[in-house]
């Protein structure tokens, strides 16, 4: 009988403390008094610095849409966008949002990116393992995501894809290969 005892009491405590809780709410905004924000958050540089300031733009990634072809989407990226900056978002993939709508990715989960440089024109990606070792299908699509997001960061002569500091050769939808591809090179990949 004891145990059935503190089980109800348990219960009605929880009940009584279910409407209990740690945040205030509100039906209306609640205006914050600037003066009350700490760590100078709300100020137009980074705290701690000479006015240091980051500023954000949108810059275009190429994703793979649910048809199977290639789908820009964009991403939010420090100004200037590097090339590296962006292909690290193109890394992470699809958002929750564009997965629940079919977008996925050709790129390896577990790609590393090294370095990745626009020198003349030209895209300089080093990676940690060829893209060769992917499925034909898949590394033409992967190799597409990264010429289409390279040209719009400035790589607009192509890319060339390193491993181990050997370029390598990329496999264009044709089934022939170049150590340098451009744009127009998978050109037939787009969802026009």
């Amino acid at each position: 009988m004891k145990p059935l005892r503190s089980l109800g009491v348990l219960a009605l405590g929880a009940l009584a403390l279910s409407g209990c809780t740690l945040v205030p709410t509100s039906t209306t905004p609640v205006i914050v008094n600037p003066s009350t924000v700490p760590f100078g958050l709300l100020g137009k540089t980074i705290p701690n610095t000479n006015n240091g300031q980051v500023r954000f733009i949108t810059q275009p990634v190429y994703i793979v849409d649910a048809t199977g072809h290639l789908s820009a989407s964009s991403r939010i990226v420090p100004t200037p966008p590097s090339l590296a900056s962006v292909l690290r978002e193109l890394v992470i993939g699809p958002t929750d949002i564009e997965v629940s709508t079919g977008y996925t990715s050709a790129l390896p989960k577990n790609l590393v990116i090294l370095q990745a440089k626009v020198r003349r024109g030209v895209g300089y990606i080093a990676l940690a393992d060829p893209l060769s070792n992917l499925p034909r299908r898949q590394q033409v699509l992967a190799l597409g995501q990264l010429v289409f997001t390279a040209n719009d960061v400035g790589a607009t002569k192509g890319i060339e894809i390193t491993v181990a500091g050997v370029a390598q050769p990329s496999l264009l939808p044709n089934g022939a290969k170049r150590e340098l591809v451009t744009v127009k090179d998978y050109q037939s990949l787009l969802n026009l």
